[in-house]
């Protein structure tokens, strides 16, 4: 595993996530989360996971309890919006690919169009940090599986279009299951080979890993010449 290294310049959460809201009211509260969520952050990377609240995210983004939870309902909450904006941020880009495109392929390329590596740093360095903190840790996961509620309705609104009937129940919730699942194993894999590096290479090959399970799952498991075999 490399040494551990910091990341040369994390982008903030705002630069993954949706593109902004357009009326002045929404644009505040946008503003209000993200400044929350990079307030909570900036405690984990240097309290550590565990060792400061709500109040305290509160002081340090410069707004009130009560106004924190207007957004979020725990500290673990706000971090896990970390993850929500990755996620939320493929999802878009899945919903842009044509309609008649097979769906795997389709989620393979929403990850390929996040061209850039440092698109998945806020999320890698959540991750890193969660690995101390069972309660965190447990938090993240319930991002990722808020996730899979989002790929149904993103598929099912795919196959109404195509075909103007419904998909099985059970074929949506395998699918958004598996893609999940192999997002997950990704980020395993990456933790395992890179630990707490953040590196501009680190968070490549993490980018990659994502679009590897992509194509591991439309390939029916078959490894293919088109995967990534390349090792740090």
């Amino acid at each position: 595993m490399p040494a551990t290294q910091n990341a040369p310049a994390i982008p903030p959460l705002s630069e993954t996530a949706d593109p902004p809201p357009t009326s002045r009211r929404e644009l505040n509260k946008a503003a209000t989360r993200q400044a929350i969520t990079d307030a909570a952050l900036e405690l984990l990377r240097s309290k550590g996971p565990g060792n400061f609240t709500v109040e305290d995210i509160a002081d340090a983004a410069a707004i009130s309890r009560r106004t924190f939870f207007n957004y979020f309902s725990s500290t673990e909450a706000a971090l896990a919006s970390v993850t929500h904006g990755f996620l939320d941020n493929a999802l878009a880009q899945f919903r842009l690919r044509p309609a008649d495109e097979p769906i795997l392929e389709s989620a393979r390329a929403a990850l390929i169009q996040l061209a850039d590596p440092m698109t998945v740093a806020p999320m890698a360095e959540l991750y890193s940090l969660a690995q101390s903190s069972p309660q965190l840790n447990r938090s993240e996961l319930e991002a990722w599986d808020h996730c899979t509620a989002e790929i149904i309705d993103a598929a099912r609104e795919r196959f109404a279009r195509t075909t103007g009937e419904e998909l099985d129940e059970l074929y949506l919730r395998a699918l958004a299951g598996s893609i999940i699942s192999c997002g997950k194993a990704a980020m395993d894999v990456w933790f395992a080979e890179w630990g707490a590096d953040l590196s501009a290479t680190s968070l490549a090959r993490l980018r990659q890993l994502l679009i590897d399970a992509m194509g591991l799952l439309g390939s029916g498991f078959t490894p293919t010449a088109n995967l990534s075999t390349d090792r740090h």
